[in-house]
């Protein structure tokens, strides 16, 4: 599969696992407004081609850092307005990873600072190891994090270690993020793209459908009054009875065979 070129972003997919590599490693692969808008692009592409990619793994280029943070030498002369536009942009891009249906994975290889925290708090899971690093540095800067970092980081962690990390402006280690729950899997640096292709592929054994359904649920529900969540998940839990793949995987389990799901 041929997918569009980046200038800042690098975007491939082998046997249905998709990979999207921050590509600034001069920089520490800073996210500039050029950088948001690529990564906007490129997982309106990865929505657009569900076959090809069925669970998009997140990184930075390089051995250090996953995402330095924001890329501070764009941002230092801006005025109000164009700071408000910067925000936005980031919200619209780390926005659209969580509302893929797709199951997105994020392999912290390195620093995850500012925006890097905050583009990882926008996936499904965290992976680390010992090299990963995380922080919001924005008020050691005279800002806020402005990327999500306030509100992700908050449903997280909580409101106490999330307050924590932002007005100390200190980073915490990949051993304090795994035990606040920042991290979901921590393991060797080597081991880190080899343990998110794992879950990758565990993740494609299941019906896709189901996946995505049960990832907008957990998404959406979390923000809802209980009774009002629980009848969401009542709906979508009936609409799968609408599906192939739940025909598929309820017969294979009685006839006691693997399940052959096709995603309809």
């Amino acid at each position: 599969m041929n997918f569009n070129k980046y200038d800042n972003v690098l975007l491939e997919a082998t046997d249905g696992i998709g990979t999207l590599t921050i590509n600034r490693p001069k920089v520490l692969n800073a996210l500039n407004s050029a950088t948001l808008q690529d990564i906007g692009d490129a997982l309106r592409e990865v929505e657009s081609h569900p076959d090809e990619i069925k669970v998009l793994i997140i990184t930075g280029s390089g051995t250090k850092s996953f995402v330095a943070g924001a890329d501070i030498t764009e941002m230092r002369s801006m005025n109000t307005m164009q700071a408000l536009a910067l925000s936005k942009l980031a919200h619209k891009s780390f926005g659209e990873i969580e509302d893929l249906p797709q199951f997105t994975i994020a392999a912290v290889n390195g620093y995850a600072l500012g925006g890097g925290c905050e583009l990882a708090s926008s996936c499904d899971m965290r992976i680390g190891s010992a090299k990963t690093k995380f922080g919001q540095p924005e008020v050691g800067l005279g800002t806020i994090p402005g990327f999500g970092g306030t509100q992700r980081l908050t449903r997280l962690v909580g409101r106490g270690k999330a307050k924590e990390m932002i007005a100390t402006s200190t980073m915490i280690s990949a051993d304090e993020a795994y035990r606040i729950g920042l991290l979901d899997e921590l393991v060797e640096p080597e081991e880190l793209m080899n343990k998110a292709h794992e879950i990758a592929k565990q993740v494609m054994k299941n019906g896709m459908i189901a996946v995505a359904l049960a990832k907008y649920s957990v998404d959406r529900g979390a923000d809802l009054p209980l009774d009002v969540a629980v009848d969401m998940e009542s709906q979508l839990f009936a609409e799968t009875f609408a599906t192939q793949d739940q025909t598929e995987g309820m017969n294979a389990f009685v006839e006691k065979r693997d399940s052959k799901f096709t995603g309809k």
